[in-house]
């Protein structure tokens, strides 16, 4: 078997050298230097050059005086993954040393400590696992200059969302991912980070999400971590700030800063953290003919957190009302739209204003993602009554005051 080895073949009329892939249709397929596959139906063998059984180790980089130290915490995810020869799928394999160690212009930014936490793709994210994320960050913070969690990206904004709810820091904490792997020519990983490691030892004192902004290497963005929401399964600008505008623009490759609205400032407040979540809340998408059942289901098993993605202004069928009323006695309901942008308001049409009278709570123009986070934080720290209240109130940016997109 080839598959994993390195070889040199000989086909119309050229040579090659690439590592053998797994293939399921009898071709050859060889992964090239340059990153792309090709695949042959005709070759000659000329040569197996070396198996490929692992990566090697990096050295760990050495700190220079003068420049700021930063934390990463990685926690897997494409950008600490490469392709695995014996599948032919993108698994996570790198540590956080191996990650810092292949971008070699870090050292120019900072001095990097580098910390493996979970080694997991983000769809195997836990709140359990935000809670253990969010005391790591606290930890470091005490001692670093900022910190940089390299994260997977098709939960990154449940977790940058937990972490700015349960951690008030006075410091930058950077969430960053990427949507293609290092070993792809077009992979966005290595920019990411160093808009990333610039952005940590900034002036900013909150919690970050930091991505591509255009599909070209030009920029990165850096979005509030409770409006930020992927947008696209695969582009690499796939991070949109939802109903507010991005933080900061960090122009590439000068990793120039603009800021481009309000944030908090690096030391405007104090490092506390609240790390308590409930985990029985759900987020239930409504759709034409849901059953209230559905409600029921959920309440029967002890849940007394509800996020609601509704229609259009917020709206669910109007058989759900009685139940809404009687699960509203003693659990907190919240309200989302499933069209994102905009700004639940059920005082508009009849079904809305029933909605309210049961106990319904309007979710403002929070993203149905973050008011899930949200209420497993206040309910984790809160009786019913006061999360009740404290759901509308804008805690840590998560809601605009005015809507002006």
């Amino acid at each position: 078997m080839l598959t994993g080895k390195k070889v040199r073949i000989r086909a119309k009329g050229k040579v090659f050298e690439g590592v053998v892939m797994p293939s399921f249709t009898g071709n050859l397929v060889l992964k090239l230097d340059s990153g792309y596959n090709v695949g042959f139906v005709e070759y000659e063998l000329l040569e197996v050059l070396e198996e490929i059984e692992k990566f090697p180790v990096k050295p760990e980089l050495k700190k220079k005086e003068g420049l700021p130290d930063v934390k990463i915490i990685s926690t897997g995810g494409t950008i600490a993954s490469r392709v695995d020869y014996r599948t032919g799928a993108v698994t996570s394999q790198f540590t956080a040393e191996e990650i810092i160690s292949d971008i070699p212009e870090l050292a120019e930014i900072c001095n990097i400590s580098a910390e493996l936490l979970y080694n997991i793709l983000s769809e195997n994210m836990k709140p359990s696992y935000w809670v253990e994320l969010a005391r790591r960050v606290y930890e470091a913070l005490k001692n670093y200059e900022g910190v940089i969690v390299t994260h997977g990206t098709d939960t990154m904004h449940y977790s940058s969302a937990a972490v700015s709810f349960m951690l008030s820091t006075p410091k930058p904490v950077i969430f960053v991912g990427a949507q293609r792997s290092s070993d792809r020519p077009s992979s966005d990983a290595a920019m990411n980070l160093l808009c990333s490691a610039k952005l940590s030892i900034s002036d900013v004192g909150e919690v970050l999400v930091c991505m591509h902004g255009s599909t070209n290497d030009d920029f990165c963005l850096a979005h509030r971590g409770v409006k930020v929401r992927k947008m696209h399964t695969s582009r690499r600008d796939a991070f949109q700030s939802i109903n507010t505008r991005p933080v900061a623009k960090v122009l590439y490759p000068s990793l120039e800063i603009e800021w481009l609205s309000w944030h908090y400032k690096r030391g405007e407040r104090e490092l506390t953290l609240r790390d308590r979540l409930e985990e029985k809340v759900v987020l239930l998408k409504f759709f034409p003919g849901l059953s209230a059942e559905i409600l029921d289901f959920f309440y029967s098993k002890g849940y007394r957190g509800f996020v609601i993605e509704g229609t259009g202004l917020g709206h669910v069928s109007t058989d759900w009302i009685e139940t809404l009323k009687r699960i509203c006695e003693d659990s907190v309901v919240v309200m989302t739209s499933q069209c994102l942008y905009g700004r639940v308001c059920d005082r508009v049409y009849d079904t809305g204003r029933d909605l309210l009278r049961v106990g319904v709570i309007e979710g403002e123009d929070m993203l149905p993602e973050t008011a899930l986070v949200k209420l497993m934080f206040l309910l984790g720290n809160y009786d019913i009554e006061k999360a009740k209240r404290l759901v509308r109130v804008n805690l840590v940016g998560e809601i605009e005051p005015r809507s002006q997109f």
